[in-house]
């Protein structure tokens, strides 16, 4: 299979993850924080992989692997907060617009990448379509909703907005250093040293005694309904495959051409949430429009322009 395909099939599955995850913070684990904790701890399960392919790397690589995956922490804390305070599509998508952008200035700037005339067309159509998915929602232009959302007066809008800069800031590090992991080192052994910086800098959420009361209290409440532990691990077991297939796709190809294709995993979120609000009301909520509905079918129709780009 093509590195385009495998990023396809991780987009696909992540998809499904991110609904997941906005239920799991609304009705299983209260906390991002606490979230953040359960999927740094989860992600050492890929231990299981040694066998077939660690070996260490040296002092070096290995203190390198290790802040990769404090990178991706963050990223992931500050993305859990902001969905905390909105809407799953508006978060997401909101990220995945941003962390291309400065993933291929990174990729530029710390790897070399040079793109072809129909990458970069790629790249354009898909940009394009994951913003008007994420921007052009409710109101009639883009000039209205971006008052809107940097409207003073509504400082949790600005929040979210802080909140998902910093995530994409810090999942663009995450990706071009775990490009250049992938670089340096076998891919199993790399994949398992990163997810074992994650691990670790889970652990220091427990350092805090405001932090760690927080987390405890969390796993406390959600102890209580005995179906939120199978509803978090089948997720995270769901995310590690497409996490996986994500990673493998970067190993193979450009990690700026892989992550400008997150705008397709937000495709594929429009029509879960959707489906969802439609038919499981009580659980996904999202507010659908005719006019929100033709806008972000015009925005697959871009991110569909890009994918035919990508694959000349």
């Amino acid at each position: 299979m093509t590195w385009l395909s495998i990023a396809i099939i991780a987009y696909f599955i992540l998809a499904i993850v991110n609904v997941a995850d906005k239920f799991i913070l609304e009705k299983v684990v209260p906390g991002p924080r606490t979230y953040t904790f359960l999927v740094g701890i989860s992600g050492v399960v890929v231990i299981v992989l040694a066998p077939f392919g660690l070996i260490w790397p040296g002092w070096d690589m290995l203190l390198f692997n290790v802040l990769i995956g404090f990178f991706f922490s963050a990223g992931l804390m500050s993305l859990y907060y902001a969905l905390k305070k909105g809407e799953a599509s508006r978060v997401f998508t909101l990220v995945g617009g941003i962390v291309p952008v400065f993933t291929i200035l990174f990729s530029i700037l710390f790897l070399g990448d040079k793109f072809s005339s129909n990458q970069w067309l790629a790249i354009l159509f898909l940009l394009l379509g994951t913003v008007i998915i994420s921007w052009m929602t409710r109101s009639h232009i883009l000039w209205t909703r971006l008052k809107s959302w940097f409207d003073d007066s509504e400082n949790k809008k600005v929040l979210v907005i802080v909140l998902a800069i910093l995530s994409s800031f810090f999942f663009s590090l995450f990706w071009v250093g775990t490009k250049m992991a992938y670089i340096t080192q076998p891919f199993i052994s790399a994949f398992i040293w990163i997810r074992v910086g994650t691990f670790l800098s889970a652990l220091l959420l427990l350092i805090g005694k405001h932090s760690r009361q927080e987390i405890f209290q969390d796993l406390k409440k959600s102890k209580s309904k005995k179906n939120n532990v199978y509803i978090f691990f089948g997720t995270q077991g769901l995310g590690a495959t497409g996490a996986m297939l994500q990673n493998y796709a970067v190993a193979l190809g450009s990690v700026a051409l892989v992550t400008s294709l997150q705008g397709l995993q937000y495709a594929f979120l429009l029509i879960f949430t959707l489906v969802g609000t439609l038919l499981l009301p009580k659980v996904i909520k999202e507010n659908i429009t005719a006019r929100i509905l033709s806008k972000k079918v015009i925005a697959i129709i871009f991110i569909g322009i890009g994918l035919y780009f990508l694959s000349k």
